[in-house]
């Protein structure tokens, strides 16, 4: 019976590594910001490798040692199972007391620092100037006392002038770069217009919305308002374990998840086909909220879709189901891959923020409403 327990296993192993073929795993985990297609690809080849290869092993080749192994010691199967269970219950105990961060924010004191915010999530911390070392240079991080970069934490920002105001995440915000060379500043000063930085580290597009949404009526001429979309960090959008927007944008607060299930999904990001058809249509509801929301102030409102080296074909399906078939506009600014801070960072150096700064100068000096 333990022969035929241990064949069947195995044999549903191996079917399993078989029925994960590459389009099943591209359908299933979606492209990734810090691991590249190539990468990914290896790692998946190599698990569906490892995992036939167990199937065959206790399938054709092991199955009566370890069966003989299993009845000879079966008088301790339920000691062990009782300390695998007890084992696993102290390891929820020790990370529910410590506390499992989200995914985008797992290191508390990654620069730029970041605090708790019970709307939003995490906000960046203000009256605070931090220091990264990042592509062979240091960066200095200043945040100013509304929680916005930039140039030094004592700068304030003249919000009844025209205004550009960006919202995003790290791109927007800078990552690897100093305040003149990021993708705000620059576009500020090839308009001669101020830029607002909104971006925060780790946020998804909902994040961003919500933010904006606070922060925009503060701008009494805001002009445009930029916000970033990527395939390749959709898969934030799917998270809930952050405050987060909902059917109909309600917000919903952070869900309570057992955190040895959270450090699984972590390791192991496999979506459903049911939880990326409900993330596609709440991405597009955001994008049209946030456009609709810069119409309400006059703004003009602007989608850029940045994409560092090629478009590899999980992107492209993604990019083409979230806004081709959503309707949604964007402007896509295509990059030369190595536009990098580094070259294992997605993150676009300044000769990349230059060229998106140069796109969104380009469609505001064309629609005439961004100065």
């Amino acid at each position: 019976m333990v022969e035929l327990i241990l064949a069947l296993v195995g044999a549903s192993l191996v079917a399993a590594s078989i029925a994960a073929n590459q389009p099943w795993l591209d359908r299933h985990f979606l492209p990734s910001f810090v691991i590249n297609r190539a990468w990914y690809l290896r790692i998946e080849i190599g698990i569906r490798i490892v995992v036939a290869c167990i199937g065959v092993t206790l399938a054709l080749i092991a199955r009566r040692r370890v069966a003989r192994l299993v009845v000879d010691r079966r008088d301790q199967i339920l000691p062990v199972a009782i300390a695998v269970t007890l084992a696993c219950a102290a390891g929820e105990a020790v990370l529910q007391r410590r506390g499992l961060r989200p995914a985008e924010w797992l290191l508390p004191g990654e620069e730029p620092r970041r605090q708790p915010d019970a709307v939003l999530g995490w906000t960046l911390v203000p009256n605070r100037t931090g220091h990264l070392s990042i592509g062979g240079r240091t960066v200095d991080y200043a945040v100013n006392p509304l929680g916005y970069r930039a140039r030094s934490t004592t700068e304030t920002l003249d919000v009844s002038r025209p205004t550009i105001v960006f919202s995003g995440e790290s791109i927007i915000f800078g990552e690897g770069l100093t305040f003149d060379e990021s993708i705000p500043e620059q576009t500020g000063a090839m308009l001669g217009v101020r830029a607002a930085n909104l971006g925060v580290n780790g946020f998804s597009t909902d994040q961003s919305f919500l933010r904006l949404r606070q922060e925009l009526p503060r701008f009494q001429r805001p002009t445009a308002v930029v916000s970033i979309f990527m395939p390749i960090l959709f898969g934030r959008n799917l998270d809930d374990d952050r405050p987060h927007l909902g059917p109909g944008l309600t917000w919903t607060p952070a869900a309570r998840h057992a955190r040895l299930v959270s450090l699984a999904r972590l390791f192991v990001p496999y979506r459903s086909d049911e939880t990326i058809a409900r993330g596609i249509v709440l991405t597009r509801d955001v994008l049209r909220a946030t456009a609709d929301l810069a119409r309400t102030r006059g703004a003009v409102p602007l989608l850029i879709v940045p994409q560092v080296g090629p478009e590899d074909p999980t992107e492209t399906d993604l990019r083409l189901r979230v806004l081709d078939e959503g309707h949604v506009p964007y402007l896509p600014v295509p990059l030369d891959a190595r536009w990098t801070v580094e070259p294992a960072d997605r993150h676009p150096d300044a000769r990349g923020a230059r060229a998106i700064a140069a796109a969104i100068a380009a469609t505001c000096a064309s629609s005439k409403g961004c100065r």
